[in-house]
């Protein structure tokens, strides 16, 4: 019954975005039976591609609990997250995502990220964006010094 109330408040928040501007996807983050923070799709009024709904609510519940791992919190979101929003997701070390429509529905009108699926399956020199490795030897000196840091805080 819970997950069920949690869902439609993402939902809700989706209707009220498109609505106003935004894109047609909500998200809702709960932490103990409540509500943390929420998020709606902000692309195309914000300029900015990386500000999807399930992205807005993770800035947003790390900033409410000062923290950058919200183990513990569950993800209801109107919508199957897209690739950059599933590795936000596990980066963010969400517990548990339950979703609405799925990525086939999002398809069906014009939000297909099934091509960003495809793409992460081939090798860099296969994908259709160029992609090419250079100075990777001076590229490993942050990671070395990263490695010998006594004090970082592992994420």
């Amino acid at each position: 019954m819970e997950d069920k109330y949690f869902m439609r408040k993402a939902i809700a928040l989706a209707v009220e975005n498109v609505k106003y501007g935004g894109g047609p996807f909500g998200a809702v983050i709960v932490k103990d039976g409540k509500i943390v923070a929420t998020g709606v799709n902000r692309v195309t009024p914000n300029n900015d591609p990386t500000a999807h709904a399930e992205v807005m609510a993770i800035r947003e519940a790390c900033t409410r609990l000062g923290t950058f791992d919200l183990s513990g919190c569950v993800l209801y979101t109107s919508c199957e997250p897209c690739p950059m929003c599933l590795g936000a997701i596990y980066w963010a070390h969400i517990d548990k995502i339950y979703y609405g429509a799925n990525q086939h529905d999002a398809a069906a009108v014009d939000f297909d990220d099934s091509f960003i699926y495809r793409e992460l399956e081939l090798e860099p020199h296969k994908r259709h964006k160029p992609v090419e490795n250079i100075l990777h030897d001076e590229a490993l000196v942050p990671f070395n010094l990263w490695r010998s840091k006594d004090d970082k805080v592992k994420y």
